[in-house]
């Protein structure tokens, strides 16, 4: 698997996240890296994870907002640090 594929395993907030994330709350689930905002114009334009709404709320499940924030994710930047391949 190279570095770029492990970058963009997120699986790791399976164990973070609630089930249901409120889209009023993804921020402070997400570190503020999405506001709700953004998520919402997606959303509109159909480009965001899929949702549930709950009257006039929206939610995400936590596998389906994970896989959208893999298939999105990128690494960018200098080189990556190999354990295995640093100076001695």
């Amino acid at each position: 698997m190279s570095a770029n594929q492990r970058s963009k395993d997120l699986s790791a907030l399976t164990d973070q996240l609630p089930p249901i994330i409120a889209r009023n709350k993804i921020d402070r689930y997400l570190g503020g890296l999405i506001s709700r905002g953004y998520l919402q114009n997606l959303d509109s334009a159909g480009k965001g994870p899929r949702r549930i709404k709950l009257g006039r709320r929206v939610g995400y499940m936590r596998e389906d907002l994970i896989a959208w924030l893999e298939e999105r994710a990128s690494l960018e930047g200098g080189p990556t640090c190999d354990p295995d391949q640093a100076a001695d």
